[in-house]
């Protein structure tokens, strides 16, 4: 079951996060993770697409427009309705990634988790609804904040960044960094574990960071230098066998 501190917390800073993420993602998404994201996506055209987490629905409506069928669900009321406002054409449910109560099994070509995964108390019993949901053959992209590096928790040091660890890493549990708050920590073997417990094969694996050739999206050195050089996010993808 979802974490009812966690969910009204979601409830509470949805507008906001509507504010940040707009309609083509935050900085670091459009500078670092969305550009593999996409590349781990290919074409979606044609495609039956489950957005798990969608949040206020950016990733679903841009995904709709590269000709996806798309469905999107959030456990948050007020994040599915600010979703719902943005795209009326788009099927959304308020729905727990970790049960997707609301979705039959195998309907899914492609399942994508956009930062959703650190969110979750409940990994497995998650990863195993994301399986169900996918057709025989179907693909999960999964992105998520790196968990060896908690960003919230960088300083800049001499020889580069320094990570202060207030709790064992190998120590599963909640935490909280502001200022998007609550999230689960957990090392990053228990995610592969969980992967290949559910019945996935991973096909890629990369840790997103800004490119020579979009260097020059960043809007001042500053962020040039945090985008290329900090280890914000890994980015999964993985195959349900035929």
């Amino acid at each position: 079951m979802p974490d009812a501190e966690t969910r009204e917390f979601w409830d509470r800073v949805a507008n906001d996060w509507d504010k940040q993420v707009g309609n083509h993602g935050d900085r670091n998404r459009l500078l670092s993770s969305d550009p593999v994201l996409w590349d781990f996506t290919g074409d979606v055209s044609g495609l039956r697409v489950l957005d798990a987490g969608c949040g206020t629905g950016y990733l679903s409506r841009q995904l709709a427009q590269k000709g996806a069928a798309v469905t999107g669900v959030d456990f948050s009321k007020r994040m599915i309705e600010i979703a719902r406002g943005h795209a009326p054409g788009i099927e959304f449910h308020i729905d727990s990634c970790s049960e997707l109560r609301s979705l039959g099994d195998e309907q899914f070509d492609l399942l994508i988790a956009n930062y959703v995964l650190m969110d979750l108390p409940d990994l497995p019993g998650t990863i195993r609804a994301f399986h169900r949901v996918l057709k025989p053959g179907g693909r999960a992209v999964l992105v998520f904040s790196h968990p060896c590096f908690p960003a919230g928790r960088a300083t800049p040091s001499r020889k580069g960044l320094a990570y202060r660890w207030d709790e064992p890493y190998f120590e599963a549990g909640k935490r909280i960094d502001p200022p998007w708050g609550h999230w689960f920590h957990r090392p990053l073997s228990d995610y592969w574990k969980s992967f290949f417990d559910a019945g996935f094969r991973v096909t890629g694996f990369e840790e997103p960071r800004l490119t020579a050739d979009r260097a020059h999206l960043a809007l001042n050195e500053r962020e040039r230098e945090r985008s290329s050089n900090r280890p914000y996010s890994v980015a999964f993808r993985l195959e349900k066998p035929q």
